[in-house]
């Protein structure tokens, strides 16, 4: 009994890795949409999100089962616990994905002013701080964890700073409105994708350490 327990845990752990893997592609997609306009790549990431959905909920089913089955406990009721909240903040990532497609989508056939903001330095420590994440959970590393969580506010800094510069982008050139809006979201996308990233660490430090890290509590 004990042996097919551990060969079950192994078996969500590969899962939750293999969805990592895929929504770390995706935002990678994002990336590349959010660079250049491109509304192909945004139709690509909007038509395959529902990958992400159908693992997530496989993965949950998963970890409900052997939660019923075996009732673990200690390590391994908080690593089964860890894994149900970082599916879903996987799954929560794959949906700001999509997000951004949808606004990539809307700019791409609007007529656009001459101002833009540089998405380019915020999603790449998006992406940065979701592959730590999920680094943090393969090697159970907290150090790596708690890296996750400075770079955060890295991320929220560019949010504001496309805040301030866009909204007044609106005030002098109100027609550019619809445009601009879609702009911004895009910001609001990116730092949503960043907490949950952040929230994927934190669950990864309860999963090793015990303790809830939570709230701005390291």
């Amino acid at each position: 009994m004990a042996f097919h327990f551990q060969r079950e845990l192994k078996k969500i752990k590969r899962m939750i890795l293999s969805l990592g893997a895929l929504v770390e592609d995706r935002v990678r997609e994002s990336r590349r949409a959010i660079d250049d306009f491109d509304a192909a790549v945004a139709e690509k990431i909007i038509k395959s999100d529902f990958e992400i959905d159908e693992m997530e909920v496989e993965i949950e089913e998963e970890c409900l089962k052997i939660i019923a089955l075996h009732q673990p406990v200690a390590v391994d009721l908080r690593f089964l616990v860890a894994v149900i909240k970082i599916n879903n903040d996987l799954e929560r990532i794959g949906d700001q994905v999509v997000n951004i497609a949808q606004r990539i989508q809307t700019i791409a056939k609007k007529q656009r002013s001459d101002f833009h903001f540089d998405y380019s330095e915020m999603a790449e420590k998006a992406e940065i701080m979701l592959k730590m994440s999920l680094d943090a959970l393969v090697n159970f590393d907290t150090d790596a964890a708690f890296k996750v969580l400075t770079l955060d506010d890295e991320v929220d800094a560019i949010k504001n700073e496309a805040y301030h510069k866009i909204r007044d982008a609106i005030r002098q050139n109100p027609e550019d409105v619809e445009y601009l809006i879609n702009l911004l979201l895009i910001s609001r996308h990116l730092e949503r994708l960043g907490d949950h990233a952040t929230n994927i660490a934190e669950e990864v430090a309860y999963m090793i350490e015990g303790e809830i890290v939570r709230h701005g509590q390291y």
